[in-house]
């Protein structure tokens, strides 16, 4: 990732890897709220001249405690790491979110894993972060720890969407859902994206006159399942606007779910590289259709709509 380094734990890390001004958060999405903590952190380490780095958590703390939660996630690690290093951020610690993290306390997390494992200078937080076993951590307890421990602490002010509510990860998730991929890209601040390997799927799309790259979502949020307009990124960076869609593919009686992307007038083969596909708007919802010729009636129109709403100028 470029210039961005990763340190993976909090014991005896190198000593060139502590005390940085440090974003504490989980940072799902990096999203505006996210930033402005962020840039907290930064005007700390330009005043310290100290490294600027985030705190994140792997797995997500939702995942451990609860497994078999529904896919959640809005980024996935090399997204993160791209946006962070975007940012101008130096360092991304990853800390193991496991039995002996659940258990910590608010003081010893602050204690043991801030001040004597990170040697942090600077703690820049949400005005609604909490931590340590219970979610006994405030942002009052913690400028009360930094106060005692001898580090800096910076709270930043919330942020709201347009609607007045919270700018949260699980804004963006519910406006995802609900079919609103604009709404959180506002919140976002950029398109939300899925990156994964495309994979094979059953060829139809290419019988139908329709290839599709095919990518599986993981652990992302399953956003509302229908027609997308989409800019897919290319692993040689090259950016190619199409049509996608996310379901299960009644028509066929499909079951899996997965994201398969058309790209215009495009004709490569992209088995096994790893795109990224940026969700801009939603088109339709799902539909069952009578036969494949309906579907292909249908994909046409979808198709014309992407593309008056890409590529006006053609």
């Amino acid at each position: 990732m470029g210039g961005l380094h990763i340190v993976h734990g909090w014991r005896n890390i190198e000593p060139e890897a502590r005390g940085a001004s440090v974003a504490l958060g989980n940072f799902d999405g990096v999203h505006r709220g996210h930033r402005q903590v962020i840039a907290a952190a930064a005007k700390a380490a330009a005043v310290l001249r100290a490294p600027l780095a985030v705190i994140s958590f792997e797995p997500h703390p939702r995942r451990w405690f609860n497994p078999a939660a529904e896919p959640f996630r809005l980024m996935n690690t090399d997204q993160l790491g791209r946006v962070l290093e975007s940012l101008g951020v130096d360092r991304l610690h990853v800390l193991p979110f496991d039995a002996e993290m659940a258990a910590l306390s608010d003081e010893a997390f602050a204690r043991d894993v801030l001040w004597v494992g990170l040697g942090v200078r600077h703690v820049s937080a949400g005005f609604d972060v909490t931590f340590g076993a219970g979610r006994t951590g405030s942002p009052q307890r913690l400028q009360a720890f930094g106060d005692s421990f001898g580090f800096g602490v910076t709270i930043a002010r919330p942020i709201r969407g347009d609607d007045g509510g919270k700018c949260s990860s699980s804004a963006i998730r519910d406006a995802l859902r609900e079919g609103r991929p604009d709404q959180a890209a506002r919140l976002l601040g950029r398109p939300f994206a899925v990156e994964g390997v495309v994979v094979h799927g059953n060829q139809l799309g290419r019988t139908i006159g329709f290839p599709t790259a095919n990518i599986m979502l993981e652990d992302y949020v399953r956003p509302a399942a229908g027609i997308y307009a989409t800019r897919t990124r290319l692993a040689d960076g090259r950016e190619v606007p199409g049509v996608g869609y996310f379901g299960r593919r009644p028509t066929v009686n499909g079951v899996d779910e997965k994201l398969e992307v058309n790209l215009f007038d495009f004709d490569e083969d992209l088995y096994g590289q790893t795109l990224e596909v940026d969700l801009l708007a939603l088109i339709r919802g799902d539909e069952k259709f009578d036969s494949l010729e309906a579907m292909v009636v249908q994909m046409k129109k979808d198709c014309a709509a992407a593309r008056a709403m890409l590529m006006p100028e053609i």
